[in-house]
């Protein structure tokens, strides 16, 4: 039986920028008809082939953990927030608001603990050294409701530079979509490619050697393959995803926050 191993990636952005329609997109390569408000964290998950069509080509789990945006929770959401392997920050087009918020959801995973770091009127500068790096955790910026966008204001955005955003001081790709369009991530678009390509990146950071392009020996729990599919193998895995067993490939599993 193949174990195959996993990755947890954040999704984090304000309350209403379209979270999760984009990890049910990634997830299931269909859009969502009707997506519902995120209270607490809910996780999807995908199977990701790493380096695919090559020799080094293997199979893993993506853990999408959808955060959700309230200012109620603020204080308690960063429970999910360890361990994180990868990032990805959400905006929403046309509210410039959620892309400037995105520093601030930066900093509280980094906080690790979900809390208030700065008072009122305080700023934050980004180093870039503290993301560059295989080290450091891959970083990938998502604007979404690209769809309700005017055709000028879209041309505009599609090709504008980086220069300036958080995905330039982060050594980020940044990727503009519809999550309500199926082909907005289909295989060999611009767009997924760069998914494809982050997703290497945080599976390269937990498990691969950057000196020898090695494949680490895991100390987290893997997932088999069985006979009807992927369960857990006797260690137990501490997130709600894994306690689920994954019975098929995307399970949603939402947990609530009191």
């Amino acid at each position: 039986m193949a174990a195959i191993d996993k990755v947890r990636v954040l999704v984090v952005g304000d309350s209403g920028v379209g979270k999760t329609s984009l990890t049910h997109l990634i997830a299931n390569n269909e859009p969502l008809t009707s997506p519902g408000w995120t209270v607490g964290c809910s996780v999807e998950v995908k199977l990701h082939e790493y380096k695919e069509g090559t020799p080094s080509q293997n199979t893993f789990f993506i853990e999408l953990w959808d955060v959700g945006g309230s200012i109620s929770h603020k204080n308690a959401r960063g429970v999910f927030y360890n361990p994180t392997n990868g990032i990805i920050l959400v905006h929403d087009l046309t509210n410039r608001k959620s892309q400037e918020n995105l520093q601030q959801w930066l900093m509280e995973i980094l906080n690790k603990e979900g809390k208030d770091t700065l008072r009122a009127g305080d700023t934050m500068d980004i180093d870039p050294e503290q993301f560059l790096g295989s080290t450091q955790i891959p970083i990938l910026v998502i604007g979404t409701k690209l769809d309700m966008l005017d055709e000028n204001n879209k041309h505009r955005i599609l090709n504008r530079t980086l220069a300036g955003s958080i995905a330039e001081q982060c050594g980020a790709d940044e990727i503009c979509l519809n999550s309500h369009e199926a082909r907005s991530l289909a295989a060999g678009t611009t767009d997924s490619v760069k998914l494809a390509r982050f997703f290497d990146k945080v599976i390269e950071r937990k498990y691969y050697s950057r000196d020898t392009g090695r494949k680490y020996t895991s100390n987290y729990t893997s997932t088999s393959l069985g006979p009807f599919g992927p369960y857990l193998t006797q260690q137990q895995a501490t997130s709600p995803a894994n306690a689920f067993g994954y019975p098929n490939t995307n399970p949603t599993v939402t947990e609530s926050l009191s």
